[in-house]
């Protein structure tokens, strides 16, 4: 299936900070057909480092999507019966507006004058994204990490927008651990000379700070045993030689992961868009956990995954019972993984299973409404 990122433009939205941002462009992608009443709408929400091109084959790469295995004909998401989008957050930087986006007032891109943005903001975005396509109620909100993060708040800030919300291997507020690794990542980027205070556009980019940044992020969403089965103590030369030379398996994998990342994201969107991670608390405007989550309307299905230590079980756990606590409808499964964080995108097995069975379940209450 080949899919073409489609483009959107907005007046303007505005921030959680008080700034009004315009024009806004928003970069999304559809699969499936929307039926006649407009009651089968799932929106797919992606993790920080995601974009648009969740499945199909890019018209523009040839590259399969993100989430390829879960959503296309009798997948998790089945495009047979559901129709699905997903959209490039708020300050990313494949089509969204973003720091890299330009500013109008200057005629050059933005850069760190883009206004510091939030999850609540990126949610905004996405509902005018929903209105204006006409429609009135999404069948599922659904993502991992990042996207499960979203999901939450598209269930508290829109509860009759939503009928069920899918937060997969995420939370409702970061760990001081989780924050303390993306800022890691972070000052990696600033202390690259290439950063320039976030002024690179045109120039040499910070591109050894990024990669030091993907290699941190990268090893949190693996798990000891993936990384122990993947590349144990092996060199990559073979020979165990004592010099800085021999460089490990994993050493060069990262170095790869590193690399690789610097080709396809901004390091300023990377800033931005972490900084949004750690700021988001779901029940901070709502007097806490409890309060907003029984504003919700939505069924629940919350995932988690047994290896993964960046978003342990413990936080999903938090949230289930925050929902059993205002009575809510919430089903909850921690699956067994030895990928870790990751297991979200690669083990999808049991997973593709229960998020077929529960939309199923849903859709039709939703029909015999």
């Amino acid at each position: 299936m080949i899919v073409e990122t489609q483009f959107v433009r907005f007046d303007s939205l505005t921030l959680d900070s008080g700034v009004t941002l315009a024009p806004v462009d928003v970069a999304y992608e559809t699969y499936g057909e929307l039926n006649r009443d407009k009651s089968n709408a799932i929106l797919i929400l992606h993790a920080f480092s995601g974009d648009a091109h969740a499945a199909g084959i890019s018209g523009d790469g040839g590259k399969p999507g993100w989430w390829d295995n879960m959503i296309g004909p009798g997948k998790g998401f089945d495009t047979d019966r559901y129709f699905v989008l997903c959209a490039n957050v708020l300050g990313g930087c494949r089509g969204t507006s973003g720091p890299s986006s330009i500013d109008p007032e200057t005629g050059c891109p933005f850069a760190m004058r883009f206004p510091v943005i939030t999850i609540p903001d990126m949610v905004r975005l996405q509902k005018m994204l929903i209105d204006r396509l006409n429609i009135r109620r999404l069948l599922a909100v659904a993502g991992g990490s990042m996207g499960g993060m979203q999901a939450l708040e598209w269930a508290v800030a829109y509860p009759e927008a939503v009928a069920c919300a899918m937060p997969i291997a995420a939370t409702a507020r970061h760990s001081a651990q989780q924050i303390a690794f993306n800022e890691v990542g972070r000052q990696a980027i600033m202390a690259d000379p290439d950063w320039n205070e976030g002024n690179y556009y045109g120039s040499k980019p910070p591109a050894r700070g990024l990669a030091v940044a993907r290699m941190v992020g990268h090893i949190t969403y693996m798990s000891d045993d993936s990384m122990r089965e993947k590349f144990g103590r092996r060199f990559r030369n073979g020979e165990s030689n004592v010099n800085f030379s021999n460089v490990f398996e994993v050493e060069s994998y990262l170095r790869y992961r590193g690399s690789q990342f610097v080709d396809r994201f901004d390091a300023n969107s990377y800033l931005y868009i972490t900084k949004a991670m750690d700021f988001f608390d779901l029940g901070e405007r709502w007097g806490g956990l409890h309060a907003a989550l029984e504003r919700t309307h939505a069924r629940f299905l919350v995932l988690s995954f047994t290896s993964d230590w960046l978003y342990p079980t413990y936080q999903s756990l938090e949230i289930v019972n925050a929902l059993r606590g205002r009575n809510r409808d919430v089903a909850f499964c921690e699956l067994p993984s030895n990928y870790g964080h990751d297991a979200f995108l690669v083990d999808v097995a049991e997973q593709t299973e229960l998020v077929r069975g529960f939309l199923a379940s849903t859709y039709e209450k939703v029909k015999a409404a």
